[in-house]
C-alpha cells in the first residue's frame, strides 16, 4: 500500500519465502531486546509493538513514544495505520458474503457494478470476485488515472468517477487467472463492489461483520476523538513526521486502522485458539486458491509459505509498516505495528522462529555526477523474471525507472552507475561492455540481483 511499497519489483509488497522451522514462543524480554535494537540503534521507526499468541495466551510488548516529545508510551491499545494488512479483513467479507449467498466467488463483477461501466474482459473471459481477491485479475497495481495531488497523502483525491472511468477503458495484459500479480486496485475494487452489494460503506460493513463480532472496537478507518488521541504519529522512512492517508474510493485495499489488541483477536479467531462463529470461513480464506510465487500460494488475500507452512499478510503507508503472521499447524502468531515507513516483515518472522537477520536499513547518500550519463541508460530493459519492461527516461537532471505499468519514481545516484530509491529499499546498477555500451541493469531488492537486458 504504501509508497515504499508501490514499486512491486518482486510480488506483493516485500514478498519473499520465510525459512525455517518453529521455534518456542518468545519471551517478553526476547521481544523487547528485538524492539530496542530496531528503535534504538537501527532506528526503524519511533515505536513498535508486538504482540505474540499461542495456546497458552498473549504477550504484547511497545516500545518506544507515540509521539515525538510525548511521555506517553506506545501499548496494546495504541492505534496505526495497518495499510494492506486490510485486504485480508476483504477477503473474509467476500467469503462471509459467499457463505450467506450474497455473492458467489465466481460471479463477473459486471453483475455489481452500474452498467454504465465497462469492465474490461479477455479471451471471452470475464474478471471474478475470486480474481479480484487471489491479485489474478489481470488488472495493474495501481490505476493510471490516480494523479495524486499530495504524494503525502496519495490516494485521498481518487474519485469513484475516475476507477469507473479507468476501468471502461483499460486493456487486460494477460488472460484472467493466469497469473497472481498484485493489485490495490483490485483489491480495492473487491470492497467497493462488496460495499455496494450490502448497501453500506466498506467501514460499516467491515465493523459490522468483522469487528463487532470479534469486538475489535479500536479498528476502524473514521476515528473517534477517542481513537485519535491514541493513533500514533506517522513517519517516513527518513524519521520525519508525515501525514496519515485516506482512501475514500479504495478502501478495501488499506484504509483501516486498528491496534495489535484488536489483530490479536483477530488472529486468535483465525488460529482456531477462540474460536469464533467466522472460524469456518475464515478456514477458508486460508486454504491455497492460486500460485503467488517462488513456493508461496495465495489463499483470499492471505499470502501462504508452502515451504514453513506461515500464513501471513503486510502492509504499509507512508508512515507506518505492519505484519501479522501464523504457523498452519495454529502454534504460534504474531503481529507487528509500527509508526514508521522501514519494513518490520523481518520482525515478524523473526518472533515466528523463521532464520532471518535483523539487519539496520542501509542509509544512501545522493553524489553528484555528470548527467548526461542518464541519456546512456535511458530505453527499454527486458526483465525476464517478471515478463515486463523496466523503462528508464531522463528528465533533466533527474532520472526515472518504471517497471510494468507501475508509476514512474526517481533514482538517485551513489556513483555513476549505481542508483538507489527512496520509496523501496532497491537499488539499480547498470553495466556496460569493453566499448562503454549499455547492455543490462541490476536490480537489487530483498537479497536478490535481478538482471534485466537492454533491448536493441
Amino acid at each position: 500500500m504504501k509508497r515504499k511499497q508501490l514499486l512491486t519489483l518482486l510480488a506483493l509488497c516485500s514478498l519473499y519465502s520465510h525459512a525455517g522451522g518453529a521455534a518456542p514462543t518468545p519471551s517478553a524480554a526476547k521481544i523487547k531486546d528485538v524492539l530496542q535494537t530496531c528503535i534504538d540503534t537501527q532506528h526503524r521507526a519511533p515505536a513498535i509493538v508486538v504482540g505474540v499468541i499461542d495456546k497458552n495466551g498473549v504477550t504484547v510488548v511497545g516500545w518506544g513514544k507515540r509521539a515525538d516529545g510525548s511521555s506517553e508510551e506506545v501499548n496494546g491499545d495504541t492505534v496505526f495505520e495497518i495499510g494492506s494488512m486490510t485486504k485480508v479483513f476483504t477477503g473474509l467479507l467476500l467469503q462471509d458474503m459467499a457463505d450467506h449467498s450474497e455473492v458467489k466467488l465466481d460471479d463477473p463483477i459486471t453483475n455489481y457494478l452500474p452498467a454504465s461501466v465497462k469492465v474490461p474482459s479477455r479471451n471471452g473471459r470475464e474478471i471474478t470476485l475470486r480474481s479480484l481477491a487471489t491479485h489474478t485479475s489481470g488488472l495493474p497495481r495501481l490505476p493510471d488515472n490516480l494523479d495524486s495531488k499530495d504524494d503525502e497523502n496519495p490516494y485521498a483525491d481518487y474519485t469513484v468517477d475516475q476507477l469507473y472511468q479507468f476501468l471502461s477503458h483499460y486493456k487486460l495484459p494477460r488472460n484472467i487467472g493466469a497469473k497472481s500479480e498484485y493489485s490495490n486496485l483490485g483489491m480495492g475494487l473487491l470492497g467497493h463492489i462488496l460495499a455496494l452489494k450490502a448497501g453500506m460503506n466498506y467501514e460499516a460493513l467491515a465493523v459490522n461483520r468483522i469487528c463487532n463480532p470479534l469486538k475489535m472496537d479500536s479498528t476502524r478507518i473514521t476515528l473517534t476523538p477517542e481513537l485519535k488521541a491514541r493513533l500514533a504519529v506517522p513517519h517516513n522512512e527518513a524519521g520525519v513526521a508525515t501525514k496519515n492517508w485516506d482512501l475514500p474510493t479504495l478502501p478495501g485495499c488499506g484504509a483501516l486502522r486498528s491496534t495489535v489488541n484488536d489483530i490479536l483477536k483477530l488472529l486468535a479467531a483465525e488460529m482456531g485458539i477462540a474460536p469464533s462463529a467466522q472460524t469456518g470461513e475464515m478456514r477458508k480464506t486460508q486454504a491455497p486458491q492460486k500460485p503467488s510465487g517462488f513456493l508461496s500460494e495465495i489463499g483470499l488475500a492471505w499470502q501462504i509459505d508452502k515451504d514453513d507452512g506461515t500464513i501471513w499478510h503486510n502492509g504499509g503507508t507512508g508512515g507506518y509498516c505492519s505484519y501479522m503472521g501464523f504457523k498452519q499447524d495454529k502454534s504460534l502468531g504474531v503481529v507487528v505495528l509500527a509508526n514508521g515507513a522501514n519494513d518490520v516483515d523481518d520482525i515478524g518472522q523473526y518472533l515466528l522462529g523463521d532464520a532471518v537477520k535483523l539487519e539496520t536499513p542501509a542509509i544512501r547518500h545522493a553524489v553528484k555526477i555528470d548527467y548526461s550519463v542518464y541519456d546512456r541508460y535511458a530505453g527499454n530493459y527486458n526483465c525476464s523474471w517478471a515478463d515486463a519492461l523496466f523503462v528508464i527516461t531522463r528528465q533533466g537532471d533527474h532520472l526515472m525507472a518504471k517497471l510494468a505499468d507501475q508509476p514512474a519514481f526517481e533514482v538517485y545516484p551513489e556513483s555513476p552507475t549505481e542508483f538507489f530509491y527512496t520509496v523501496v529499499d532497491a537499488q539499480l546498477t547498470f553495466a556496460t561492455n569493453s566499448a562503454g555500451k549499455v547492455t543490462h541493469l541490476v536490480l537489487h531488492q530483498n537479497g536478490q540481483n535481478l538482471k534485466a537486458e537492454k533491448a536493441k
